[in-house]
């Protein structure tokens, strides 16, 4: 096992369109880097699929403990953070989240 790093996992839906904005504009611009100023936050993927007029995003954070989410989250972690700008973007998203503990990272 690798120890006690956690990827934390938040999934939206909505147009091609709403998913792109959120992709290309509010994750860059106003997710990100709160993150990024967070002590335990270690990467982030954003993942897309697209099928005809609806779209789905899957963004996965990696921690390196559930402390450093309690840090980003506070004390109920499984709860999604989701600003409201969200809502004009996305038509659905989790408002709970689901966390892994890393077992292997092969690259």
């Amino acid at each position: 096992m690798r120890g006690s790093q956690v990827v934390r996992i938040w999934k939206g839906e909505g147009t091609p369109d709403g998913v792109a904005r959120y992709c290309e504009e509010h994750f860059p611009e106003h997710v990100l880097p709160k993150l990024r100023d967070i002590d335990g936050f270690l990467e982030a993927r954003v993942l897309v699929r697209t099928a005809e007029d609806k779209a789905e995003v899957v963004v996965l954070t990696t921690w390196e403990s559930v402390e450093a989410v309690k840090a980003f989250v506070g004390e109920s972690y499984e709860r999604a953070v989701v600003e409201p700008a969200v809502s004009e973007l996305l038509e659905r998203f989790d408002d709970e989240v689901t966390h892994y503990t890393i077992a292997h990272d092969v690259r």
